[in-house]
């Protein structure tokens, strides 16, 4: 059967999510800046937030270890919307499109569960997902096999006609494990001829 819905990731796919956009303002020497968010406020660290772990009682810890830098690392839950910056370039709009021509759309996103009503808000086209699936609801995160399960028995296609779009290749890869269709987000040119390709959206549309 041919490919006739979309499961996308969110940030850094659609959403152009960044904590440096964030952290630049705060800290503005570029090489503190990298040390923090290198050192400190990790990517590792923030898992636990896209795993369910509240904000709250994730940066407990972290601070009783860090003391010095309490008010940059609540500024990750307080801030949290200054880490992003509107679309990824090329993708405003794309939802909207697929959507007017009928195209099943749902999403597949590691993201605290908390922040989830405010990424709503910043991306009103989000609404569009006939299912939204977001690891921090769910208890699991991107690429463990159990959210691509859990994905396929909540979306209304089947994965073969089904195309996963993620920007990470771990993600990808355990995507197509699980039987989906799967494209490497590497930028909004690429996708759009893929999508061309697959007859979801053509290039002139």
């Amino acid at each position: 059967m041919a490919v006739r819905a979309i499961l996308w990731d969110l940030g850094r796919t659609l959403a152009d999510w960044d904590p440096d956009y964030l952290y630049r303002r705060l800290i503005p020497d570029a090489d503190a800046r990298r040390d923090f968010l290198s050192r400190i406020c990790t990517m590792d660290w923030h898992e636990a937030h896209d795993r369910g772990v509240s904000m709250a009682g994730n940066r407990e810890a972290l601070i009783a270890r860090h003391p010095d830098k309490a008010t940059l690392i609540e500024a990750w839950d307080t801030g949290w919307n200054a880490m992003f910056n509107g679309y990824v370039e090329g993708m405003e709009g794309l939802i909207e499109a697929l959507h007017a021509r009928g195209v099943p759309q749902y999403a597949l996103s590691n993201m605290p569960a908390e922040k989830w009503p405010d990424v709503l808000a910043l991306y009103p086209a989000f609404t569009l997902f006939e299912t939204a699936l977001i690891s921090g609801q769910e208890g699991l995160v991107k690429p463990d096999p159990a959210i691509y399960a859990l994905a396929i028995s909540r979306i209304g296609t089947p994965p073969h006609e089904t195309l996963f779009i993620d920007d990470r290749l771990d993600n990808i890869e355990a995507g197509a494990k699980a039987g989906f269709a799967v494209h490497h987000f590497t930028g909004a040119p690429a996708l759009r001829v893929e999508l061309d390709r697959l007859g979801l959206l053509p290039l002139a549309g």
